[in-house]
Order: C-alpha cells, then sequence, then structure tokens
C-alpha cells in the first residue's frame, strides 16, 4: 500500500472539531511536557486543524489530575468536539486519559513525541512511547476504541498523514451517528433484496427513516414546475448534458431534483431512496436516474430502488472523504469479456454528472421505455468500493479498492474494474449479507472507513483479504 504523507486523499479535512488534551505525569519532566504541549499545538495550528484546547482549565494546559476532569469534560461537550486528541508529552497519565475519553464517547487518538537521547548524566525527560503502551492498556480496560499514530516526530510525514487521517475517521463517525434517511415510497415490490428492518437500524445504529408517499413527492414536482429555481435547473442540464429527449422530459427532471432536495431538507435528511420504478413513472412519466444524479452532485446522495443499506453507504464513503469527491451507486452486473478480474459497475444514469469522462447524454434508460437516465462511462483511476448491509442481525461493511479499466461500451452510468480476486469478492457477494447494490469512490478511503468500523460498531468485511497491509498503513508503514 502506498505510504501518502498528505492523508486519505490528499488534502486537509475541513470541518472537523478536535479536542485537544495533552498529558503529562508528575514524576517525569513537566517543563519538557510543556513545551512539547506548545510544539504540538503549533504543528497543529499549521497543517489547519480547528482545535479545542485546555489552556484555560489550568496554568499549565496539560491533563494530569483527575480533579481537573469535570471542567474540561464540560468545555469539549459544549464546544461539540468531533474526536479527541490525547497527545502524551511525557509519560503520561493513563487513568485521566481513559476517564476522560469513557466520558466524551468520541473516537481518541493517541500519540506521543519520540524521545531523544539519555542526557549525559543518563536522565531521560519523558519516556514518552512507554507511556502510550500504559495508555493503551487502560482504554482498552475502559472499553474504549482508539486509533493511534506510531511514535514518531512532529514533522514526520506519519504525523501529518495519521492526524488528517484521523480527521477523516471523526467525520465518518459523525455522520453515522446522526444519519437520517429520506424514503420515498415503498420498495418496488419485485425487490426483496433491497428490504430493511427500520426498527433495527434505529435501536442499534440510530440511523432514522424518514418515509413519505410517493403522492407527496409527486404534488412537490407540480407545485415547482413553473418555479425560478427549476428554470435554472434547466439552464444547469442543457449546459452540462447533451440532450436526447424532449422538453417536457427535461423540465420535469428539474422540478424533480428540486423536490427530492427541498423534501430533503423539510425532512432534515442527508440522503434519499427512491422507488424508481414503477408508480413513479406512471405519475410524472420520467426516470429520475438524471434527478438523482444532479441531487447527489450537490452532495445529497439519491439511490434507487429504495436501498435504505445503500443510501447508508453512499453517506459513509462520502464522509471518508470529506465530501470532496462525490459518489457512485452502482450495481455489480457482468463479468469483462476478457479480464477474469474485470466487472462492470453500472446504473440507469444516478451518478455525478462532473465524473464522467465524456459530455453525458439525458436519454432512456437500458431497460426501460420511459426517459431521464444518463448515459456516460465514468473518469478512469483507483476507486474504492464499499456496501453497508446485514441481515439475521447482524451488520458488516464490505470493502476494498479497485482500477478502472477498458471495456465494451454499454448504456447507463458506467464503469469497468478490476479486482485483485473476482471470484473472491462474488462469493462475498452472493453468500451475503450483501447485495447488487454497492458505492465507489474515487481515491483511496478503504483505511479510512475500516478505522471507523471500530467506532461505529461495524465489521469491517475486506474482499480484498489486506488486514495486516491496512493496520501497517495506519502504523505509518
Amino acid at each position: 500500500m502506498e505510504n501518502k504523507s498528505e492523508g486519505a486523499l490528499g488534502r486537509k479535512p475541513d470541518h472537523v472539531k478536535l479536542g485537544y488534551a495533552p498529558t503529562r505525569r508528575s514524576i517525569f519532566s513537566a517543563p519538557d511536557a510543556l513545551k512539547y504541549r506548545g510544539l504540538t499545538k503549533a504543528r497543529l495550528e499549521e497543517l489547519g486543524v480547528d482545535l479545542v484546547d485546555i489552556d484555560d482549565i489550568n496554568s499549565e494546559g496539560l491533563l494530569y489530575a483527575d480533579t481537573d476532569l469535570p471542567a474540561i469534560i464540560t468545555k469539549f461537550k459544549a464546544e461539540k468536539i468531533d474526536g479527541l486528541f490525547l497527545p502524551h508529552c511525557n509519560f503520561g497519565s493513563e487513568y485521566a486519559c481513559a476517564q476522560l475519553a469513557k466520558e466524551l464517547g468520541v473516537p481518541v487518538l493517541l500519540w506521543g513525541p519520540r524521545d531523544e537521547s539519555p542526557d549525559e548524566k543518563g536522565i531521560r525527560l519523558r519516556d514518552t512511547q512507554c507511556g502510550l503502551f500504559a495508555t493503551g492498556k487502560v482504554l482498552r480496560r475502559f472499553q474504549v476504541p482508539f486509533t493511534y499514530i506510531t511514535n514518531c516526530r512532529l514533522g514526520d510525514g506519519e504525523f501529518r498523514r495519521g492526524v488528517y487521517d484521523f480527521l477523516r475517521v471523526c467525520n465518518v463517525v459523525r455522520v453515522f451517528k446522526h444519519i437520517r434517511i429520506l424514503q420515498i415510497s415503498t420498495r418496488p415490490f419485485d425487490f426483496l433484496t433491497t428490504m430493511c428492518n427500520e426498527g433495527e437500524l434505529l435501536e442499534r445504529f440510530n440511523i432514522q427513516l424518514a418515509p413519505i408517499p410517493m403522492t407527496e413527492l409527486v404534488e412537490e414536482v407540480k407545485a415547482l414546475r413553473g418555479a425560478a429555481e427549476t428554470a435554472e435547473t434547466i439552464s444547469l442540464i442543457k449546459a452540462t448534458m447533451d440532450i436526447r429527449v424532449d422538453d417536457e422530459t427535461v423540465r420535469q427532471t428539474a422540478a424533480l431534483k428540486n423536490a427530492m432536495g427541498k423534501l430533503a431538507a423539510k425532512y432534515r435528511c442527508g440522503a434519499a431512496a427512491i422507488q424508481c420504478w414503477n408508480a413513479l413513472q406512471t405519475e410524472i412519466g420520467i426516470m429520475p436516474c438524471a434527478a438523482n444524479s444532479l441531487l447527489t452532485g450537490e452532495g445529497i446522495p439519491v439511490v434507487c430502488e429504495t436501498d435504505i443499506h445503500g443510501a447508508v453507504t453512499s453517506l459513509l464513503v462520502q464522509a471518508a472523504g470529506m465530501g470532496e469527491t462525490p459518489v457512485m451507486f452502482a450495481d455489480w452486473t457482468v463479468r469483462h469479456p476478457e479480464n477474469d478480474n474485470g466487472e462492470l459497475l453500472q446504473h440507469c444514469g444516478p451518478w455525478p454528472l462532473s465524473l464522467a469522462k465524456t459530455k453525458p447524454a439525458l436519454t432512456k434508460p437500458l431497460v426501460f421505455d420511459h426517459p431521464g437516465s444518463v448515459s456516460a462511462e465514468a473518469k478512469h483511476g483507483e476507486l474504492t468500493l464499499a456496501r453497508f448491509d446485514g441481515d439475521n442481525g447482524e451488520y458488516s461493511l464490505l470493502l476494498g479498492r479497485a482500477k478502472a479499466i477498458d471495456g465494451p461500451y454499454t448504456l447507463g452510468t458506467y464503469l469497468w474494474i478490476e479486482v485483485e480476486n473476482w471470484k473472491r469478492l462474488e462469493a462475498k457477494l452472493v453468500e451475503g449479507p450483501y447485495i447488487h447494490h454497492c458505492t465507489a469512490i474515487h481515491g483511496d478511503v478503504a483505511p479510512i472507513l475500516y478505522e471507523a468500523c471500530k467506532y461505529i460498531g461495524l465489521k469491517p468485511d475486506l474482499y480484498d483479504n489486506d488486514e495486516e497491509a491496512i493496520k501497517a498503513y495506519w502504523r505509518g508503514a
């Protein structure tokens, strides 16, 4: 695995707030701990990290006495931190760290600066690495999951990458804990595959659904047909797509996109799952694929066939990428005609237009008679593929890597991809708990999703069988 020094996608994650609680222990050098408290904070500020410190809690701005814990907890909760950073500025106070982490319930990052050589008298000032060992053990006793950056220097690439990747993990956890999905009608009758247990999703993960009938969407579409925002969307469609349908389809597509966006905002939902056939075609005469594409491109993933688990997947993958790259909701469909490890990712057109290799067409889909789909091959590159799913009370996250390859033209939004071992992946899809849907994103966010699983109660299921490589990535190897 490539050693990327600037985080999973190479850019600083924004909008993630980190609680900064540097720690020391009394029997080691307090002046050296103070020194590294300042150096570490300065480095984080240089990296652009949004910090909440404890400088106002005591004169040192360090965590070492459990009597300070109530004030620190109150401050961090009031600031709504997304993650907790516990840099060990000398050995550290593992009992205070564990109590703080347990109370806050957010992702935890451990790190300490690499110690210098003993002085001429044989004195060591910090013993930071030893303290990390102690804190790791006590966090386990408190049943607090944590992430650690290998014992390194502030200027090392491992530190920069580790901080940025941890912020991405925090973002996945934050999004997962507040998922609400707009469910537009029921699943199609034929699709038992996309059934879900709404009560169990709420009870286990706090995943909430906002179900609405098809009529509510249809009435919103009718109300928006002549709206100014619909006219703006029509202009966008005409400017960005090769139009192969009539003007009525373009207007309905624009109104549908805006209607779904308005309803998502009304019910405070971050994603939507729509019954894309057949009732919708009876009501408004189009497929929703292009409308799904437009809304997904704005950061509100819309998935097909009322696939609630697919919507969850898209939100997780999008969060791992920090919204820097749009996601693609896809079918695993057919094997490549020549490459035994190749497969076709395809759907009727919900992929964001910005991902198209060439100008996308607004047209008819592969197997339906109504217009409203998008046809375009996606851009090539390295990808991450994932699927949140479960049955019989057990949930997991299938994930791994792929790369785009050349293949035959096909209708819809599509991309031929190659994985390390297709037969191994195919067996997982057939044997479950997964189905034929997945979410793809350009870039490697597999390590981020893998690490996030420990904080959200999911089992990571790596179809590349490369768990040790991902663990090595987090060790900075």
